[in-house]
C-alpha cells in the first residue's frame, strides 16, 4: 500500500506539474490554433461572400454589355436602310454627274466638229467660187454679161422708192462708170 500511496502522491505531483506548467502552454497553443482556425474560416466566409459579390456583379456586367449589344445592333439594324438609302442617293448622284459630265463633253465635241466642219465647208466653197469665178472669167462674152447683169442690178435697185435705198442720181453715176469697162 505504501507503493500505492507512493504512486498515488506520485500521479498527484505529475498532475500538479502538468497543471501548473504544461496545461497553460498547451491551453495558450489551443486557444491560439483555435483563433487561427476562427480566423482562417472567417476569412473564407468573407472570400466566400467576396466571391459570390464579385460573381453578382460579374453576372450584372455580362447582362448589361448583352443588352448594350443588342442595342447596338437594334440600332445598326435601323440605321442600315438610312446608310443604304444615303449610299444610293450619293452614288444616283454620281450618275447624275458622270452623265451630266459625258453630255457636256459630247455637246463640245459636237460643237467642235461643227465648227470644224463650218471651216472646211467655208474653204471648200471658197475654192469652188474661185473656180467658178475663174472659170465664168475667162470667157469674155460671159464677163460682159457678169458686168452688165450686175449694172441692171443697180438702176433696179435705184429705181425703188426711198425706202433707205440710194435714190437714181447716185445709182446712174457708178452704172455711168461703170458702162464703160467691158
Amino acid at each position: 500500500m505504501a507503493t500505492t500511496i507512493a504512486e498515488i502522491v506520485g500521479f498527484i505531483v505529475v498532475l500538479f506539474v502538468l497543471y501548473r506548467y504544461v496545461w497553460p502552454v498547451l491551453k495558450k497553443m489551443l486557444d491560439e490554433r483555435q483563433d487561427l482556425i476562427q480566423r482562417q474560416v472567417d476569412e473564407a466566409e468573407q472570400a466566400e461572400k467576396d466571391l459570390a459579390e464579385a460573381k453578382r456583379k460579374h453576372d450584372s456586367a455580362v447582362a448589361e454589355a448583352e443588352q448594350e449589344a443588342s442595342r447596338i445592333r437594334d440600332a445598326a439594324r435601323a440605321a442600315a436602310p438610312r446608310i443604304r438609302e444615303e449610299l444610293q442617293e450619293q452614288a444616283d448622284a454620281d450618275v447624275e454627274r458622270i452623265k451630266a459630265r459625258g453630255q457636256e463633253q459630247l455637246a463640245a465635241q459636237r460643237d467642235q466638229s461643227v465648227r470644224g466642219l463650218r471651216t472646211e465647208i467655208s474653204g471648200l466653197s471658197m475654192q469652188l467660187a474661185q473656180r467658178m469665178i475663174a472659170d465664168s472669167m475667162a470667157d469674155v462674152g460671159q464677163k460682159e454679161a457678169s458686168v452688165d447683169a450686175f449694172l441692171e442690178e443697180l438702176n433696179s435697185l435705184d429705181e425703188l422708192d426711198g425706202l433707205g435705198r440710194r435714190d437714181a442720181s447716185t445709182a446712174k453715176q457708178p452704172a455711168q462708170a461703170g458702162g464703160g469697162v467691158s
